[in-house]
Parts: C-alpha cells; structure tokens; sequence
C-alpha cells in the first residue's frame, strides 16, 4: 500500500499531472477510433459487400499493428525517451482517417489501420503509459488509473458521435471530420509530452534501482503475457461487436450507440478505481477481481430483452474490463524496474493486442458461421475463465517464491 509523502520523500513533481491530461486525452484519441470500427462495420458492409467477418478483421489488423510496432516503440522509448511520440501520433491518426475517406477496397481498409494502429496507437499507450507512472512515486496505481481511463471516455464519446455523423453525412464525410477533429486535438497536447525525471535517470543510468519484487523480470512478463491473451480476448468481442448484435435485435443505432456509451463511460470510472485498488490491495488481487467480474458479465449480452438489464449488464462489463487495463498497467509498474519499464509494458501489451484482434475476429466469425452472437459471447466467457485461471497460477506461484525467500 502506498503512503504519503513524508520528509524524507519530496512530493511528486506537480508536471506528471500534465502528463496525466495529455496521454489521457491521446489515449483517448486512440481507443476512440478503435470503438468506432463497430459503428462503422453495418455501413461498410452495406456500402462495400464485406462480410461482418472481413470488416470486424479491421479491428483484428489495428490490433496487431499496435501489438507489433508496440515492442518497437518500447525499446526505443526505453533507449531515447519519448518526447516525440505524441507528435508522430497525432499526424498519423489523423492521416489515416482522412485517407480512409477515399477508400475503395477491402486491403485500403486494412491498410490504413494497419498504419493508424503501427504509427497512432502503437505510440500513445504502452510507451506514454510507463512514462506516466515513473512521474509517480506515491499512488501511481491512481495516477495510472485516471490517464488509462481516456480511453474508456475515447471509446464512449468517439463512437457516438460518429454514428451522430453518419446518419447525417455517410462514412465518407464522418471519417473526414474526425480527420480534422483528431488533429485539432491531438497536435497541441502532443506538445506537452515530456520524459518522467525517475526514468530519465534510469535511462542514463545515473542512479541504481532498487528491485525486491520476488520473481524476474523476465518471468513477470511471461506471466502477465499469457494472461492477457485471454483477457483481452474476452473483452474485445462486446467492445467491436456490441452495437451490431444490439441493431440486430431491434434497436436503432442511436439506441445502440448509447449502451455503448454508457458501457464505456462506467469503464472510465472502472479503470480509475481499479488503478486505486491496486495502490490499497495490489496490483495482482486488483486484477483478478476484475478479470473475474469481466468474465461473469460477458455472457448475458445476447440473452437479455429488457433494455433496463442490457444497460445494467453493460455498465458492470464497462466497470471490470476497463478495470483490468489498470491493473494490468499497475501490475507492470510495481514489477518491474524504470529502465525496463516501456518495454515491459509494450511486450505485454503485444499480446494484449494480439487477444483484442483474436477476440475481434472471433465474434464477427462465429457470427457469419452461426447467424447469431449467442456462440461468440459464450466463447468470449470461456477464454476469461481461462484468463482468471492463469492469475491464480501466478499469485500461487509469487506466494511460493515469497515464502522461499523467507525461510
């Protein structure tokens, strides 16, 4: 549990909170445009005759973009800092989208998300996310909580105001303003970005670390690696999928668009609080309590009529998958060392994205293979229990090696 400040432990520097709006609101940028594929997918399909299966593995292609160009933006952030990223980030979302304006074939499509994910995402989240939580000696689970929770209010408000846009303009004017929306944004915030003092000096190796965390580094990352296959797995499949299984079941895409707002909305107040729960009961208890909530919640979606049941069940699944991003982000603070630290975050988050596209893909498949959602959710249910599995392995496995330290 983190303490406060005391005199021998100067107070952090007021600048990390800076840091905390502006990857918070790039973050948010970045998610936003990854929400918003499931209210583009109907009107693509219309527009282009892909199957829900083709266009969902957009979602699939940005997923892996970012997981790849991650680990690369990882080491280079741990080696030269992260001081431009912001501002490659904002040039490159925004220039996808305007591009995906004139799309005309299913690889253009792929294509410019490979790009937004590779040069836009990639950059704004693992490496942006370590420097923010090394600006933080006390309560960085809080601190990494409010600056991951950007990207449940990017995916909440982004989506909505695109299908705002397209039942006005079309896709074609709806990715062009977001084009200049993104930019607007992005660009002046992006300028902010500065390196945390903590890991400045663990990357010029000016100070030694101090690591007593039980098992390696290394081990540490194959353990939250595996985990978040599965994890990232279950949530992808409501979070690209929800606003088509919800049309097809009767409701308008305002309708739907809002229970994906409200979902993603609670989600900001799930990563907060679930980043604040690492800091009072640990990083790792803090993210099996949420995987377990995530993984009971999942299932319902398609077996629910009442409207009233439907926003209930989605603001539970926002509140616990948006949780798990905290503590997966506070789990890699706390056990791992500054100088490691992007890496770490990238690597892991490698895998994450590689669970989101399998999760995305998933559900459009099982989808055109069934002609319902019914199997892809009950799938998404079966994968988190593999997840909360694997964290119990892991806390086992920190117990054992604790206990053999001690004797």
């Amino acid at each position: 549990m983190s303490e406060a400040p005391s005199k021998t432990q100067p107070r952090d520097p007021a600048y990390g909170w800076v840091m905390v709006f502006a990857v918070f609101l790039l973050s948010a940028l970045a998610f936003g445009a990854l929400g918003s594929i499931s209210v583009f997918l109907k009107p693509l399909v219309t527009e282009f005759g892909w199957s829900r299966g083709q266009t969902s593995f957009g979602y699939t292609v940005i997923s892996f973009s970012s997981a790849v160009f991650g680990v690369l933006w990882g080491y280079i952030a741990d080696r030269f800092g992260t001081r431009w990223f912001g501002l490659i980030a904002a040039f490159a979302m925004s220039g996808s989208l305007f591009a995906l304006s004139q799309q005309e074939s299913i690889l253009q499509f792929y294509g410019l998300y490979f790009l937004f994910g590779a040069f836009g995402n990639a950059m704004v989240t693992s490496p942006l996310f370590a420097n923010v939580g090394f600006w933080f000696t006390h309560k960085p689970g809080l601190a990494l909580g409010i600056t991951a929770s950007g990207g449940a209010v990017g995916q909440a408000v982004v989506p909505y105001l695109c299908a705002l846009s397209l039942e006005l303009y079309g896709w074609q004017t709806t990715y062009m303003l977001s084009a200049g929306f993104y930019l607007a944004l992005a660009l002046p915030v992006a300028l902010l970005i500065r390196e945390s003092p903590g890991r400045e000096q663990a990357r010029l190796q000016l100070v030694d670390e101090e690591r007593t965390f039980p098992l390696s580094e290394r081990e540490v990352i194959v353990w939250i690696s595996v985990a978040i296959i599965f994890c990232c797995t279950c949530m992808s499949v409501p979070i690209v999928h929800l606003v088509p299984l919800l049309t097809d079941s009767g409701f308008s895409l305002d309708q739907a668009t809002t229970v994906l707002m409200v979902l993603m909305l609670s989600g900001a107040l799930g990563r907060i609080l679930g980043g604040r729960l690492g800091d009072l009961i640990g990083a790792l208890p803090s993210y099996i309590v949420m995987s377990a909530g995530q993984t009971l919640s999942v299932f319902w979606f398609p077996f629910l009529d009442s409207t009233a049941a439907i926003y209930l069940i989605a603001v539970l699944f926002g509140f616990t998958y948006s949780g798990v991003m905290s503590a997966i982000l506070v789990c890699t603070r706390m056990m791992v060392s500054a100088k490691f630290a992007a890496r770490a975050m990238s690597i892991t988050s490698f895998f994450g994205w590689f669970g989101m596209g399998a999760g995305g893909f998933m559900g459009g498949y099982l989808f055109d293979l069934t002609g319902d959602y019914d199997l892809s959710f009950i799938c998404a249910m079966l994968v988190g229990c593999i997840n909360v599995t694997i964290l119990a392995l892991f806390a086992q496995r920190i117990r054992n090696q604790s206990n053999s330290h001690d004797g």
